[in-house]
């Protein structure tokens, strides 16, 4: 556990579960991951790193409540909310059942909402509202944008001067308009040279979010990963397809 924001993290979940009496009781948590077409349906386009096999979701089931968090080390795990904060989370895979289980609870308590993947051609449907979203907010911004989610880069590269990272070795030196894929290291030349920045809300999972939240420009972090984790900390997060 490296980044600050996890220890607000984990005392607000804390907190939020002995006022409701869920520290105490024997009510499971269970984390899978789910396949690519559970978890995205059946999309028009097949170069989504989940049906790639580059990440998948896992899913945390807290009583009917259901919360999603992006990883590339699923597993499986069977606990009490308890058991959930004592994890060091000292890998991706414990803070992506950390954090799943973060967006179950708080849905659960009535806190957030929007904490399952969207599905089939909902992803596209998403990019062209996050392109009109981002001009409505911010005019005509430089954007750099953070994980290679395709819809959403050639949205913005359609509109905007953009830049794109990606940790997928695969994707490096792709073209999306006229911008190039660059490697995770080109992060702090790229948030000097934007306006704004939109970000995985799988940054908070693979524990590299500190680096944008402390960048000096305005953040927009996408995804059902940060629903907890952007409610929690007061981020802006964009979702709108999410159930």
């Amino acid at each position: 556990m490296t980044s600050e924001y996890w220890n607000d993290l984990k005392d607000y979940l804390g907190k939020v579960a002995d006022q409701q009496g869920w520290l105490g009781e024997s009510i499971a948590v269970t984390a899978r991951a789910l396949s690519g077409i559970e978890a995205i349906g059946r999309p028009s386009h097949d170069d989504y790193p989940l049906l790639k096999g580059k990440e998948s979701i896992v899913e945390a089931v807290f009583r009917d409540a259901r919360g999603h968090a992006f990883t590339d080390m699923p597993g499986h795990f069977r606990g009490t909310v308890e058991e959930v904060l004592a994890m060091p989370l000292a890998d991706n895979y414990e803070r992506a059942v950390f954090v799943a289980t973060l967006n179950a609870v708080l849905r659960k308590a009535g806190l957030i909402e929007k904490t399952v993947h969207c599905k089939d051609d909902e992803p596209v449907e998403c990019a062209k509202e996050l392109a009109e979203y981002i001009t409505r907010e911010f005019g005509a911004p430089k954007v750099f944008q953070v994980g290679c989610q395709p819809r959403m880069a050639e949205a913005l590269s359609r509109k905007f001067e953009f830049r794109i990272t990606d940790m997928d070795a695969d994707n490096l030196g792709k073209a999306i308009g006229d911008a190039k894929i660059e490697p995770d290291t080109a992060a702090a030349a790229d948030i000097e040279w934007c306006d704004v920045v939109v970000a995985t809300g799988t940054a908070f999972a693979n524990d590299t979010a500190q680096q944008f939240i402390e960048g000096g420009k305005p953040v927009v972090f996408y995804g059902v990963t940060c629903a907890g984790p952007a409610h929690v900390l007061g981020l802006t997060r964009f979702c709108p397809k999410a159930k």
